[in-house]
């Protein structure tokens, strides 16, 4: 409301999303006392990440705007991870992509404070992307607690690295900037919504492969 977040519940246990998101959100709106009535859009976060953690998260949201009929915004993970880094002039969100790379975007910091993309997300190695740096950066995200000491030995002094509580991603900092999205009428087509994956899942490489194999028979 008018920019403030009521409130925000992070929940680490071994229960996956699809049995533990739907019972958060009503405790949190139980909690908040906020019904349907009070809420103008759905937020959601588009990925990069985990698939299922993803594909999930994105049924919920479109079952959530369809069912109360609002409509729904999308923001990248590695937006809301920049966010909390400004008024730093050149940022860099990185994600631990496993398979030795990760998910990175650049972000430049405006006159007012706000964040903007500088290009598009990639998956890349960490090596080629410290190649790429040319400008001191602030690096932000998990990719830092599993490269760090890589882009430190590569990078040296060019590179900061945020404090360690903002490399998590979070509700709040993808609520704020969906607050902003959807002020400036930035919605998604519900029906249409896809998560950002960046990258094919194992099992679209697989048949890619089988497909080459075969061709190649």
């Amino acid at each position: 409301m008018n920019g403030e977040v009521l409130a925000t519940l992070s929940l680490s246990s071994g229960k996956t999303h699809s049995r533990r998101l739907l019972v958060s959100i009503d405790y949190i709106m139980k909690e908040t006392g906020v019904d349907w009535s009070h809420i103008e859009a759905i937020a959601v976060s588009l990925g990069p990440g985990s698939f299922t953690g993803l594909r999930i998260g994105m049924a919920t949201a479109k079952g959530l705007a369809f069912a109360a009929d609002k409509p729904m915004i999308g923001i990248s993970t590695l937006d809301g991870l920049a966010s909390k880094c400004a008024p730093a002039p050149w940022i860099c969100s990185v994600l631990d992509a496993r398979k030795k790379e990760v998910y990175a975007a650049f972000y430049r910091t405006d006159s007012v404070g706000l964040t903007a993309p500088a290009g598009v997300p990639v998956v890349i190695s960490p090596e080629k992307l410290a190649e790429s740096l040319s400008d001191s950066v602030v690096m932000v995200g998990d990719g830092v607690t599993t490269y760090g000491h890589l882009w430190r030995s590569l990078l040296h002094d060019k590179v900061l690295f945020a404090a360690a509580h903002l490399h998590e991603p979070t509700a709040s900092s993808l609520g704020l900037i969906g607050k902003e999205k959807f002020e400036t009428g930035d919605i998604l087509d519900a029906a249409e919504a896809v998560p950002l994956y960046i990258r094919a899942s194992d099992a679209e490489l697989n048949l890619i492969r089988k497909k080459q194999d075969n061709s190649q028979q």
